[in-house]
């Protein structure tokens, strides 16, 4: 779904992505990398194919988008080095000419040296662009002109269906103040959005995004 934002163009991707074409950047949010080899060092049942089903969807995006700019909206790796890392090193020297930013978020908490080796740029507390600037947490930006995008907290909203069924969703929320990305990883849970009138929700459904 295309929208415009702050005098730009926005694309906003099922596969809970935001691209800006001017910018030819591609930005994701909480991708948390290595949170399921984290679970299985605790003796958690998790199957081992989440990092690499979430590295094969960024692979379709990145084809699909051909993007100058990687960015990475805060906690890109949910823990320290483990085998979900080593998997992302092997996709990343795949695309080893891409630009990628990484906003720090909570979770990132690698040394630089490790940041360095994974050919990853750091942006501490945010990273503005045109109108717009990426911060993790806390949506607010010191240069009050910009529109903050943030990350987080997971956002998702509720439709009822046809059936009366109620169904979550993760969702892109477009308020006054400030924007929240969807959690790029499947392997999140969702924080329920309540939008006000003045306020837009996009929900992120199988087939398409869908605004509610």
């Amino acid at each position: 779904m295309t929208i415009t934002s702050h005098g730009e163009e926005l694309i906003l991707d099922k596969e809970r992505a935001l691209f800006l074409p001017q910018h030819k950047l591609l930005a994701i949010s909480d991708l948390h990398l290595g949170k399921s080899a984290h679970f299985r060092q605790a003796g958690v049942q998790v199957p081992a194919t989440i990092a690499e089903s979430d590295l094969h969807r960024l692979t379709i995006l990145i084809e699909k988008y051909n993007p100058a700019t990687l960015l990475i909206n805060g906690d890109m790796f949910h823990h320290g080095l483990n085998t979900d890392i080593d998997e992302f090193a092997l996709w990343r020297k795949k695309y080893h000419e891409l630009n990628l930013l990484l906003v720090k978020g909570n979770h990132d908490r690698l040394s630089p040296a490790d940041y360095s080796a994974l050919n990853i740029d750091i942006h501490e507390p945010s990273f503005c662009l045109g109108p717009f600037c990426f911060i993790h947490d806390a949506p607010q930006c010191t240069e009050e002109e910009l529109y903050p995008i943030s990350g987080h907290i997971h956002p998702g909203v509720s439709i009822v269906g046809k059936a009366k069924q109620r169904l979550k969703f993760p969702c892109f929320y477009f308020g006054e103040e400030y924007a929240v990305l969807p959690a790029f990883s499947l392997f999140t849970g969702l924080y329920n959005i309540y939008p006000k009138k003045s306020e837009r929700i996009f929900a992120v459904t199988p087939k398409n995004v869908v605004e509610v």
